[in-house]
């Protein structure tokens, strides 16, 4: 029996752990994001509606989706989610106040307005932060281009642009730092962007370089006043996986299909061994490099990422609403491998069917596998589509289908 997702207090303590807002991918940006508010239901036809903070070790929690248009979410409230991996924890600030006020300078006394005063400590501080975020900024701009905006969405802008040392192209990410609602904390206990702290993770023990792994290459980052900007590795040519679909007819070959989908799996493996949770795989947050005969997969959008040990579940949905896994609307809670499973069979369906993939039409039987294609690859989704989430196959047990080999 499905159940109904209850309100659950929060003590003041507990608060302090958040969860981050979502946005736009950096490749495929579509526009405003806005909220999805909802409860889950013991139908999945009745309404959603939102919730407060909730506890995560409770066994009925409130639930919030965050998604948007095709579908991402905007995050309006805190959460609090069990999501750590060793000494790397997810935590967000107390109040959606108290972040917006962070990068605001106080309102400086002009002369006559009131009384004069010496300089404090807390005047230097401020003056030494103006200097260093000037100094930073001059850095960037002596050290990048910025060119034409790609796109913008619900948390920041994302530019094209070169590095002027070797015209590598790069894309360059500005996030305002009132968006940036949850960071984590490392072993030094200085925290940072959630997207910042997965990337480097996944650079760790790698040369860094642009190219040289399947998630895209965090190139540089910069920490200002008021905004976080990321400068990443733009492979080019290149395009989303959406628009490599639809350049070629609204679905692949198989043959095709076998060569992405093999990659994406791969990916998906090296993230769960450094205990990284995308939260978002789909086709928009995957590039497809075009400029040799066999196609190459690049995994981007790591903003809504968070570090998951075994055993982490969340009760907040953050990512596609039309992806959300069954479990979600029937337990009201998801767990980080069983749903990464998922959305690897989500982007395997819409390589291969030339409609959208909704969960709800889905499990309600008005969404089919096609009888077309061979039955290893039919299996094949079945068995990652599977509505009960321990019958999936693991992603190593994915790699071994029969469909793959």
């Amino acid at each position: 029996m499905k159940k109904d997702c209850a309100k659950t207090p929060v003590s003041p303590a507990l608060r302090r752990i958040r969860e981050r807002s979502v946005r736009t991918p950096a490749s495929a940006l579509h526009g405003p994001t806005r909220t999805i508010k909802g409860k889950a239901k013991k139908t999945l036809k009745k309404k959603i509606r939102v919730s407060k903070t909730e506890h995560p070790n409770t066994s009925r929690g409130d639930v919030e989706v965050r998604g948007g248009k095709r579908t991402r979410l905007d995050l309006v409230k805190h959460d609090m989610e069990t999501a750590s991996c060793s000494a790397d924890t997810e935590s967000c600030n107390s109040s959606v106040d108290d972040v917006s006020k962070r990068g605001v300078k106080r309102k400086a006394v002009a002369d006559g307005e009131g009384p004069s005063r010496k300089k404090g400590k807390s005047d230097l501080k401020e003056t030494k932060a103006d200097l260093s975020v000037a100094a930073l900024t001059e850095k960037f701009k002596a050290k990048y281009v910025e060119q034409d905006k790609l796109g913008q969405g619900g948390c920041g802008s994302v530019f094209a642009g070169y590095r002027r040392a070797d015209n590598l192209p790069v894309a360059i990410k500005r996030v305002p730092k009132d968006k940036i609602l949850c960071k984590v904390v490392d072993q030094n206990g200085k925290q940072l962007s959630v997207e910042v702290a997965a990337m480097l993770k996944l650079a760790a023990g790698t040369s860094g370089s642009a190219g040289s792994t399947a998630p895209v290459a965090l190139l540089d980052w910069y920490d200002l006043d008021r905004e976080l900007i990321l400068v990443l590795e733009r492979p080019v040519p290149s395009k989303d996986l959406l628009n490599y679909v639809e350049d070629n007819g609204g679905s692949l070959p198989e043959e095709q299909a076998q060569i992405i989908l093999t990659q994406l799996i791969e990916a998906a493996i090296e993230l769960e061994n450094h205990c990284i949770f995308h939260r978002d795989i789909k086709v928009e947050n995957i590039l497809i490099e075009t400029g040799s005969d066999v196609p190459r997969l690049r995994l981007i959008d790591f903003g809504l990422s968070c570090f998951a040990k075994k055993g982490s579940f969340y009760r907040n949905f953050y990512g596609t609403a039309s992806h959300i896994p069954p479990e979600w609307y029937s337990d009201c809670m998801y767990r980080p491998s069983p749903t990464t499973v998922w959305q690897v069979g989500v982007v395997l369906f819409e390589m291969l069917h030339k409609v959208p993939f909704q969960t709800t039409k889905f499990i309600g039987n008005k969404l089919r596998i096609s009888k077309k294609l061979s039955k290893n690859c039919q299996d094949f989704l079945s068995m990652s589509l599977t509505e009960t989430p321990q019958q999936r196959l693991t992603l190593e047990q994915l790699k071994l289908h029969p469909w793959l080999r």
